[in-house]
């Protein structure tokens, strides 16, 4: 059900819109183009090195409450989060090596194909039309992609990875990387997870950069993303100074 869902949501859809207004999918898109693996190491690496911040959000996150007046909100919103959980929970238990590749098609595949495609593929382009600016395009995407996934409590953090799956795609303008980097994200908390339960990996995957002995990689996690981001557009920037000189 959950891969009928994600399919029939986000990858048709798209699929068809790029379809109907473009010359070709993979042009409408921006699919056409193989990226440059260096590309796709610096893009990789700013997401796996971004993973503390990230946590860090979430757990700042975590701990926001509502107005009084908005308590019954408040109560739905929680119950909603434990129920998405439990949900997690079920599906990152894999008591194999079979389970955990197919977690990495229901998890981590098929959501960075559909959501990339849908959010920045499309709905990223939408909004760049519209308001003629990346930045607005690129945080009004990552604000509507944090909201489908309805979970209040972890709203900040997606938001900020929406936001760097945009901005990768802005920087080199072809949608494998986001596309590449938002499974990379997925697939590494799955392995994490199946590697935890296994007893192999010692410290929980959740935990880095929420607890006082892991904020110091917080805090070297943001300065690292920031240089990353800015290598990685200068590298972009050259690369195609270069294709435009020959």
């Amino acid at each position: 059900m959950q891969m009928v869902q994600s399919v029939g949501l986000f990858i048709i859809p798209s699929l068809f819109i790029a379809y109907l207004f473009g010359p070709s999918v993979s042009e409408y898109l921006r699919l056409k183009k193989t990226p440059y693996l260096r590309s796709i190491l610096f893009a990789v690496l700013i997401i796996l090195v971004s993973n503390p911040i990230i946590n860090l959000t979430g757990e700042i996150n975590s701990k926001l409450t509502l107005p009084g007046f908005l308590s019954g909100l408040e109560n739905w919103m929680k119950a909603s989060e434990e129920a998405a959980a439990q949900l997690t929970k079920l599906f990152l238990k894999m008591d194999s090596f079979g389970g955990l590749l197919f977690n990495l098609i229901l998890i981590a595949l098929i959501p960075a194909i559909g959501e990339e495609f849908l959010f920045r593929g499309i709905i990223q382009r939408i909004f760049k039309e519209w308001t003629k600016n990346n930045h607005w395009a690129i945080w009004i995407s990552a604000v509507l992609f944090s909201a489908l996934h309805f979970q209040f409590y972890g709203f900040v953090p997606r938001v900020i990875l929406g936001a760097m799956f945009g901005y990768l795609f802005v920087i080199s303008g072809n949608l494998w990387l986001p596309v590449i980097t938002h499974f990379v994200n997925n697939a590494a908390a799955v392995i994490a997870f199946y590697y935890y339960d296994q007893g192999v990996l010692k410290v929980d995957p959740e935990e880095i950069g929420i607890n006082t002995q892991y904020q110091f990689a917080a805090i070297v996690s943001l300065a690292f993303t920031i240089f990353l981001f800015y290598a990685f557009k200068k590298f972009e920037d050259s690369k195609n100074q270069k294709l435009r000189l020959d």
